[in-house]
């Protein structure tokens, strides 16, 4: 999924980055990138991408204006790295929810502090890698043994993720996982996701019951499915057109809180389900992952223009 250029990317140290820059952003440490093609905006804290601005263009991903950036805190908007596991645990398979000691949702990749492992640039492309050993700082959350390994690739084509957890531990490895990407639109009435019908999904908000869908999937009021497809998507809203295609997946979820639930939701304005939509690349529910000892699996996804 990766684009090609005329010059190959090479490592670079901190002190020669053309591009990239340490940014203190409220209390977290943040790299930002000012290429002359495109910006973005990715914090240690979760791995956590907030903006991926091409040339005169708006930010791609949609951001809280309520988001706080403080230790510990996951942060509202962008894409948020779920990991070890995906939702409330106890929604996850027997494999996944067995090793998961905490009732909190979505893991603890999200507000954990990763490792910056590489920055390279070129004139057409910016990469950027982050690391987090699951090791025992996480065991009163989590009894596992796991290296996950983040590689951010930005260019003119678009954003692209690509997240590849490695078994470091001796025994069968079952995991959930989903980047959990917010996508904003001026008007969620007016928007669609293309790509996800003829599919069946589970409808969370009724009971998980499992129904089909028939026809693009439009938005009124509270949606959280899970739809069992890893096909190309394309999310249209009155402004733009995105183009959502993912690797390793078999289930994309796609979530808006409505009007009800974002009055409930932390650092999330009463008002904003009206300007935001998730489209998730996840392997989540039945589609969890296991890996034996030394085994790696990758997900991916790559956000480019519709």
């Amino acid at each position: 999924m990766s684009e090609s250029s005329n010059k190959p990317l090479s490592p670079l140290s901190p002190g020669q980055w053309s591009f990239t820059r340490w940014k203190t952003i409220g209390q977290l440490e943040a790299l930002e990138v000012h290429h002359p093609l495109f910006e973005a905006t990715l914090f240690l804290q979760g791995a956590h991408l907030t903006h991926f601005v091409p040339k005169n263009e708006s930010n791609w991903l949609w951001l809280s204006p309520n988001a706080r950036f403080e230790p510990g805190r996951a942060i509202r908007g962008g894409i948020p790295i779920c990991w070890p596991w995906f939702g409330d645990p106890a929604r996850n398979a027997p494999e996944v929810r067995k090793r998961v000691k905490t009732k909190n949702a979505h893991g603890f990749a999200r507000t954990a502090l990763w490792k910056l492992e590489n920055v390279n640039e070129s004139a057409h492309e910016v990469e950027i890698a982050l690391s987090l050993e699951a090791n025992r700082d996480f065991m009163n959350v989590w009894s596992g043994q796991a290296l996950a390994l983040l590689t951010f690739s930005f260019s003119v084509r678009g954003c692209q993720l690509t997240l590849t957890s490695t078994n470091l531990g001796s025994e069968p490895l079952s995991f959930s996982q989903a980047l959990h990407t917010y996508l904003p639109t001026t008007d969620i009435t007016r928007s669609r996701v293309l790509g996800l019908g003829h599919s069946n999904y589970i409808d969370t908000l009724k009971n998980w019951e499992y129904c089909a869908q028939d026809g693009p999937v439009y938005f009124d009021g509270e949606t959280d499915s899970i739809y069992e497809s890893g096909e190309p998507m394309i999310v249209v809203t009155p402004e733009s057109s995105r183009k959502i295609t993912s690797v390793g997946s078999d289930s994309t979820v796609v979530w808006n809180p409505g009007p009800d639930k974002a009055k409930t939701l932390s650092d999330f304005p009463d008002t904003a389900w009206q300007t935001m939509l998730c489209v998730e690349t996840a392997n989540a529910a039945s589609d969890y992952r296991v890996l034996n000892k030394g085994q790696s699996y990758t997900l991916g996804v790559l956000i480019g223009r519709g």
